[in-house]
């Protein structure tokens, strides 16, 4: 048994220090499976025309602040400066931060300011979407079913990005380009 145990841990030996594949393969499957996603939502809160991101959509507001919303009758005029930094905010955050994350560029800082806004988005539909009343909307942890919105999904989300947190972006990054230029200039 000793001998199979040490034939097992000289052949798995090179992963424990493996630094290349985990963090490459994170940011490739964020760019897979939530790239599109957070640009896309983004996309639907901007205003029409250039300066689309300062003139938020109705829908904007109707998305991050919903029972706000409601109460104003879906009158933006009616909500402050505050409501209109948060949806300006949220919405750059949702173009920019998965983009670093996907180019590897202050990638740690991106994927810890993407779990907080997983989390605010999380709460969001839980609380001001009212999903928490919908049992499959929050899911269930160690049931059958993998696709609870909230727990399952989000908790995968947030699990790939932690990845990036703790482990970097790995070597294909600008990351890693930037620190070998800084180390290496004059």
């Amino acid at each position: 048994m000793n001998a199979l145990l040490s034939l097992y841990d000289r052949a798995t030996d090179p992963l424990d220090r493996e630094t290349v594949i985990l963090p490459t393969l994170a940011r490739f499957l964020f760019a897979a499976v939530l790239l599109v996603y957070f640009w896309h939502a983004a996309g639907t809160k901007t205003g029409d025309g250039l300066f689309g991101l300062l003139q938020p959509s109705m829908g904007a507001y109707a998305q991050i602040f919903p029972r706000q919303m409601e109460a104003a009758g879906f009158d933006t005029s009616q909500l402050g400066l505050w409501h209109w930094l948060v949806v300006v905010s949220g919405t750059l955050a949702e173009f920019v931060l998965p983009a670093l994350v996907v180019l590897g560029l202050a990638t740690r800082l991106a994927a810890l300011a993407m779990i907080g806004f997983i989390a605010v988005q999380s709460l969001t539909d839980l609380y001001g979407h009212g999903g928490i009343e919908h049992a499959e909307t929050l899911g269930a942890w160690f049931d059958r079913f993998p696709d609870g919105a909230i727990l399952d999904q989000r908790a995968l989300w947030v699990f790939l990005l932690l990845t990036l947190v703790l482990k970097g972006a790995g070597p294909l990054s600008l990351d890693r380009l930037l620190a070998t230029r800084l180390r290496n200039a004059p």
